[in-house]
């Protein structure tokens, strides 16, 4: 009833017709638009025709397939491509192979699996439009039950069971692809039980002094003196010298034997010449300070301080482990060498040196 249809024979007894205008008013506030309805529900091709539903439902196994295969692509350009390896794209330039294949069989992998979800939902599920009155938050009962049959309908409207082919390839996609996650673990580093539990030195590998490139003999080493030292044969052109020093280098000093307070540092030092690993057993920074009164080496990171005149222990900071020894000798030619290689772990300690 519009403003204008209010006459004074249609109010109740003692109301006014400008009362009746406000009342009016007020409603139309409340309800400024009308309920629009829903448009009738226009069916699909694949609803009306079975060859079209195949159709999309080769087309989403498709994707699937497509997914999975990116995947196994991701996983063999990670094992096969090198690192340093680049290739031309134009107009971008040069890129690194290795990461421009990742991304693409990645993407790929990411981009068919939604796209195959997707095509599944417009073409295949139910689009039939429904309606549901707003509810309180906290659900009753009766909405309960009823959110639970409309998710059995969607799962039978789905026809996940019956379109076999749609769910065999959306499972393998789903499959494969976490191994692409599982694969990327590489990176995190060697295995323990190879690289890590093994430097370059072994049984008769000189010192060499790291500024001078030059084998160390004990005149060279000077008593309360720090010298670097790495193994003979690294060569700080080669592609892997920086993985390897970063295990190899060394602390040479040397002591008054009397100092010495750990028996079998003295067995494995040569008169008094003792060599330590020059890697932080915290978290495998170098260590570079050398305190020459009390024979403390302390790590700049964290300050990690250990006593190099009683096995290397820690007496301060957060390292865990004493610094391992080499046992060191002098060969035939008058050189400092390895007796072999370090008996644990160099740098941090892992699975508790297991």
């Amino acid at each position: 009833m519009s403003s204008q249809e209010i006459s004074e024979e249609n109010l109740p007894a003692g109301q006014s017709t400008d009362a009746a205008h406000g009342a009016v008013k007020v409603a139309d506030e409340e309800h400024p638009f009308a309920d629009p309805g829903l448009p009738p529900h226009e069916h699909r091709i694949q609803d009306i025709d079975e060859q079209a539903a195949k159709r999309s439902e080769r087309t989403v196994a498709l994707l699937f397939t497509v997914s999975m295969l990116s995947t196994i692509a991701f996983i063999a350009s990670y094992v096969a491509i090198p690192v340093d390896k680049a290739v031309y794209i134009w107009p971008i330039g040069h890129l690194s192979a290795l990461n421009f294949a990742l991304g693409t069989t990645l993407g790929l992998a990411l981009f068919c699996i939604g796209a195959g979800a997707v095509h599944w939902a417009r073409t295949l599920m139910s689009d039939v439009e429904l309606a549901d009155e707003r509810h309180p938050v906290e659900a009753t009962p009766e909405v309960k039950a009823k959110v639970l049959a409309d998710f059995q309908q969607g799962a039978k409207e789905s026809a996940l069971g019956r379109r076999k082919l749609i769910r065999n390839t959306m499972f393998g996609a789903l499959a494969l692809f976490p191994l692409s996650g599982v694969v990327l673990l590489r990176d995190l580093g060697p295995l323990p039980g190879t690289k890590l539990r093994h430097t370059s030195w072994a049984r008769g590998k000189k010192l060499v002094n790291m500024n001078t490139n030059e084998p160390l003999r004990p005149a060279d080493v000077l008593v309360g003196s720090l010298t670097f030292a790495m193994p003979e044969g690294l060569d700080e052109h080669d592609h892997d010298f920086l993985k390897d020093i970063a295990k190899d280098a060394l602390m040479i000093i040397r002591l008054e034997p009397k100092d010495i307070k750990d028996r079998r540092e003295l067995e494995w030092s040569y008169e008094g010449i003792v060599a330590y690993s020059k890697i932080c057993t915290h978290v495998g920074c170098p260590i570079s300070l050398y305190e020459q009164q009390t024979h403390h080496a302390l790590c700049p990171c964290h300050q990690s301080t250990f006593d190099l005149a009683d096995g290397g222990r820690v007496i301060f900071g957060p390292a865990g482990h004493a610094l391992p020894q080499l046992r060191i000798t002098v060969g035939e030619d008058g050189y400092l060498e390895a007796v072999s290689d370090f008996e644990e772990p160099v740098g941090p300690a892992f699975w508790e040196r297991g």
